[in-house]
């Protein structure tokens, strides 16, 4: 009974310790998307990732770098090495020093990764209201629930309950630590034209984009799951192989004749 009673109260210590931190975090729990790339037999869907790409390029880049993305990995995306030579080109990075001992800047190349649309991080603060755009190369594998949150976040504006004050030039989001996001919603009904026709209401551009950002974080993913399995199936092979000719080895033992002696 004293067993029982204490692991009564631990499982009510700790409820009540997981429902405190909740309280300090999010309103609400991401909401539990089904996603292609999700299990041992996942794959990336690269269609939606690409339209992603598009959202990213044409609506995020405004304020979010991958600064651990190359242009070059748009290739394993489907994209044809003059695509990424001339949408690298839109871009500038920093270049070499000159004779004078002065910065300058270049085209960027499909080797270098996403540069930051802000020279620095106070522009960008100064830029959002104060806050600091993250950089999204890692954001679906940084965050717990990544791809659900993410995918929340992007559609989860509302209006503030009653009786919350939010602050000036917050917006409201349950999904957000704390509720109040500086980001104002990004995505609107037909913001980006999607290059395969298909409708780019918010939840699709949510959910593509997501898919885009997953691919970011691990674009060899499909590449990882297909060599999972195959190491799998040579080890349950090898497994089988083993298991046959330990019993050939060891059946004259057990029957009380010496292997070598028969051969």
């Amino acid at each position: 009974m004293k067993l029982v009673k204490n692991i009564a109260i631990a499982l009510t210590a700790a409820a009540a310790f997981a429902g405190a931190s909740f309280g300090a975090g999010a309103d609400k729990h991401p909401m539990q998307m089904e996603w292609e790339f999700e299990g041992p037999f996942g794959k990336m869907d690269m269609s939606s990732a690409q339209r992603g790409w598009q959202v990213y390029k044409q609506v995020c880049s405004a304020c979010h770098s991958l600064k651990y993305f190359r242009f070059r990995n748009l290739a394993d995306l489907g994209y044809e090495e003059d695509m990424i030579k001339a949408w690298a080109a839109e871009y500038e990075v920093a270049g070499e020093i000159d004779d004078a001992g002065d910065p300058t800047v270049r085209a960027a190349r499909p080797e270098d990764a996403f540069p930051s649309p802000f020279p620095n991080d106070n522009a960008a603060r100064a830029s959002n209201g104060g806050a600091l755009p993250p950089d999204l190369s890692l954001m679906a594998k940084a965050r717990h629930d990544g791809p659900n949150y993410i995918y929340s976040l992007l559609v989860g504006y509302e209006d503030a309950p009653a009786g919350r004050d939010m602050p000036a030039g917050k917006q409201y989001n349950p999904y957000f630590k704390g509720g109040a996001i500086s980001m104002a919603p990004p995505l609107a009904e037909g913001i980006v034209e999607y290059e395969d026709g298909t409708a780019a209401t918010p939840e699709q551009m949510a959910k593509d984009v997501t898919n885009f950002l997953m691919y970011v974080a691990e674009p060899k993913l499909t590449a990882r799951h297909h060599m999972g399995l195959k190491v799998l199936l040579f080890l349950g092979i090898l497994t089988i192989i083993l298991y046959f000719s330990m019993k050939k080895i060891w059946k004259p033992v057990k029957s009380g004749k010496n292997f070598y002696e028969d051969k």
